[in-house]
């Protein structure tokens, strides 16, 4: 019986825009994608970092002197039900995903506030400002805080028939769900002369327990485990036959992006970085020191290359980016030289 043979499919390349990324905002760039794809993929991420990604939150605390959420807390300002609110709010960031205690203990006039609370070593309070409570002068509060984790929302743990506890603990609702907000956009783009691919950006943001790429590489990881066991047959290898023609893609691509540079910019790529004439000899200085000589070497870095090298900041960024682009020439173009060199050598006649 003879082979199959597949078609291969466009292999996307995924990146983060890291001018805004941040410790609680990402966004996520995946271009190109067959056509149709990228909502699909938009849709499932967007559910699987909303809905599958394990957190943890404060699921009860003990505070003394009460015994239920309507009461009054002697020589606190706010009341047990505002207490239990404002405590609804503290972020958890949790080292091992085990279960953990907190306490609290302030006394005299004050504000309790998260960055008070002594929590175990393996738990950490991510929003240190956020207050708990006003307390009078002769007033004192104790809080003893149980750490949980799951995903999504959990309801109040109360134990049936038991509307007051022994131990006086009070049970909280809690979300887990370390991801507050996820969008999707879906674009077209170009590959070639074709016009109908994807182009998909993924916006998350989170509460600072957890990353933008921490949490999106969680919810990938489900998805992928998932669908794994959607297969009833083999798998077929796409990656296999579908590399090569993505790297094949991105050489013609190149290779056409040479033949459209014009005689003198193809002279200045071979020429020292001087002749860019860069008004600032700080920034000129720092590209020779890190080894970047001639034009073509710095046109065929990225950005995030450039402003990793050493004393060299946005403002020296900006000014080589524009004094490139008047030349007609960006970051990351990937120019192969010994192209420049066979243009040089036999230029193309009218």
């Amino acid at each position: 019986m003879e082979k199959h043979e597949y078609k291969p499919l466009t292999i996307p390349h995924v990146e983060w825009n890291q001018k805004t990324l941040t410790a609680q905002y990402g966004e996520l760039i995946a271009q190109p994608l067959e056509p149709g794809l990228g909502t699909t993929f938009g849709s499932a991420l967007r559910r699987a970092l909303l809905g599958t990604i394990e957190g943890s939150a404060v699921t009860a605390v003990i505070i003394k002197g009460v015994n239920n959420e309507f009461s009054v807390i002697p020589g606190i300002v706010e009341d047990a039900m505002q207490v239990v609110l404002n405590i609804k709010q503290i972020v958890v960031r949790n080292k091992t995903g085990k279960p953990g205690t907190m306490k609290l203990v302030v006394s005299g006039e004050a504000v309790a506030r998260a960055a008070d609370i002594k929590a175990d070593n393996h738990l950490e309070i991510v929003n240190p400002d956020l207050i708990i409570a006003h307390i009078a002068q002769d007033g004192i509060l104790e809080i003893e805080f149980f750490v949980g984790s799951g995903r999504g929302y959990q309801a109040a743990q109360w134990p049936e028939g038991k509307p007051y506890q022994e131990d006086d603990k009070i049970y909280l609702d809690a979300m887990f769900a370390p991801v507050r907000n996820v969008i999707f956009d879906v674009q077209k783009t170009r590959v070639g002369k074709d016009i109908d691919y994807d182009k998909l950006t993924v916006t998350i943001e989170t509460n600072g327990a957890d990353t933008p790429i921490d949490v999106y590489n969680y919810a990938v990881s489900v998805l992928r485990t998932q669908l794994e066991h959607f297969l009833i047959k083999a798998e077929i290898p796409f990656n296999e036959i579908s590399v090569v023609a993505q790297e094949k893609q991105k050489e013609d691509v190149l290779v056409n992006k040479t033949k459209t540079l014009s005689p003198e910019v193809v002279a200045l790529l071979l020429k020292p970085i001087e002749q860019l004439e860069l008004s600032s000899a700080r920034a000129q200085n720092c590209l020779k020191q890190a080894g970047i000589k001639r034009v073509l070497d710095l046109v065929n870095m990225s950005e995030d290359d450039v402003l990793k090298i050493k004393n060299f900041g946005r403002k020296s960024l900006t000014e080589v980016k524009e004094t490139i682009e008047a030349h007609g020439l960006t970051f990351g173009m990937g120019i192969n030289e010994k192209d420049l060199e066979d243009m040089v050598e036999s230029p193309e006649e009218d």
